[in-house]
């Protein structure tokens, strides 16, 4: 059978032992899967060292299928190597090497040597294919090492212990191997009772109840959870539900902190930019006064709920957040099966403002938000570049090279979700990220065709 070999190798602005250090920690597997493919995690296993496993299950088209990947030929800070032991892969060895490049660099080289599956057959028909797919992942995999290693490396000097809730969401799983990975940790705020092992304490706002004493003495909170806005019509129940799980969650986060003997130093909290409304081509600040219909009145009442933290000296951090770009879910994942066969289009008139923002760049405004001293109050979590619906719908055609030519009027939408058209859909909400640019945050991906490509997994290398 025809082995073959892929390999990526990439300069990074930091030392050796470092990035080897980011690719031992708990996260390092969750970072790097990209966002694109549908990865289920069944067994985590301990570390990269000799004999540690990890059991995943993958989808190939319809198909999914069970790996099993072994850790070997670990040499702390130089390398090692996993193994497919069960998958898809007639052989899979990936090794993973770091190059010192002088002090303060390096070279990470990635080598995967594979053969197919179903010999001259399996060569014939996906060799092209497997090439193709691995480009993809290893290009986007190197993209967030070096972006992450960046960002990290802009707030060294503060090691962080945090809790988190609504870690399960498109941000919070995301957010949680973000902060590991750079040497933070995480322990998960729950609704169900913990497993042993886990660092988690159990909450439950429906009941008015939390675990008060495991907050006590961390260095910050964040506060994501929430039901979804989406999936449907709005109805009297659902409306209900948007308001109460954000408004009873971040109270009672918010009194039971006050009360503490030694409450965090700072309590980040996601809101939305529904708190403007919707104003047309009028660009919004933290500064602008509130807009009105549901949303904006939710994201009022929100934001309310945390005063019993502020009034005890508690840092807090509003995060009004864009539309987020990922394509593991939210609004562009919705999107993409339409837009994957050519039936995307101009949604309603097309002017409408879309304020966005890339996923990498809400964690990285998170980390921000919980280092830096100076920022609280509300913060605009979008791009420097908001765009229309037009040019959103334009530039997505162009990365999935897919044409754009079937509109969906506006009454269409209003039949099909009713008053979420109008408020999410049609809105037009233009918002500048002042209080972010202001504190010196750098954007990773400032322009919407970059953040695209990055997520779609349609970088274009130089």
């Amino acid at each position: 059978m025809a082995m073959q070999i892929f390999t990526k190798r990439t300069r990074i602005n930091s030392p050796a032992s470092t990035v080897f250090a980011w690719h031992a920690r708990p996260g390092a597997f969750e970072r790097l899967t990209p966002p694109w493919e549908r990865v289920q995690i069944l067994e985590k296993g301990e570390g990269i060292g000799d004999g540690a496993r990890r059991t995943f299950r993958v989808r190939i088209g319809p198909i999914r299928v069970r790996w099993v990947a072994e850790h070997r030929d670990h040499v702390a800070g130089r390398q090692f190597r996993d193994v497919q032991v069960e998958g898809p892969f007639r052989r899979w060895e990936h090794t993973h090497r770091f190059h010192a490049d002088g002090p303060e660099a390096c070279y990470l080289e990635d080598q995967v040597e594979y053969e197919l599956p179903l010999g001259a057959l399996g060569n014939l028909f996906g060799s092209s294919f497997a090439r193709s797919m691995l480009a993809r992942m290893f290009a986007y995999r190197h993209s967030v090492t070096v972006g992450d290693l960046a960002l990290h490396g802009r707030y060294s000097d503060k090691v962080l212990h945090v809790a988190l809730t609504g870690g399960t969401g498109l941000v919070g799983s995301a957010l949680a191997p973000f902060l590991t990975t750079g040497g933070h940790r995480v322990t998960r705020l729950v609704r169900s009772p913990p497993r042993p092992g886990d660092d988690a304490l159990r909450w439950d706002p429906e009941a008015n109840a939390i675990d008060a004493a495991g907050l006590e003495g961390l260095d910050g909170v964040i506060h994501l959870a929430g039901e979804s806005i989406a999936g449907g019509r709005w109805t009297a129940a659902k409306r209900a539900r948007i308001l109460d799980s954000r408004v009873k969650g971040t109270r009672l986060l918010a009194e039971t902190l006050a009360k503490l003997r030694r409450p965090p130093r700072t309590l980040v909290c996601a809101s939305a930019i529904g708190f403007y409304g919707s104003r047309g081509a009028e660009l919004m600040t933290e500064e602008s006064a509130p807009g009105t219909g549901f949303l904006a009145g939710v994201c009022q009442a929100w934001e309310e709920a945390a005063t019993a933290a502020a009034k005890a000296g508690i840092r807090v951090v509003h995060l009004r957040l864009g539309v987020v770009l990922s394509a593991a879910g939210g609004a562009l994942a919705t999107m993409l099966p339409p837009f994957r066969l050519g039936a995307g289009g101009v949604l309603g008139p097309g002017s409408q403002y879309v304020s966005w923002v890339g996923l990498d760049d809400v964690l990285g405004a998170v980390l921000h938000s919980l280092t830096s001293e100076t920022v609280r109050g509300p913060v605009n979590v979008v791009a420097p570049n908001p765009v229309t619906n037009r040019n959103f719908t334009g530039v997505l055609g162009r990365v999935l090279h897919r044409p754009t030519l079937i509109p969906v009027p506006a009454a269409a939408a209003r039949l099909a979700l009713g008053e979420m058209a109008d408020e999410m859909l049609l809105a037009s909400t233009r918002v500048d990220p002042v209080r972010l640019r202001d504190t010196g945050f750098v954007f990773r991906q400032p322009d919407l065709e970059g953040a695209l490509r990055h997520t779609l997994g349609r970088i274009v290398e130089s």
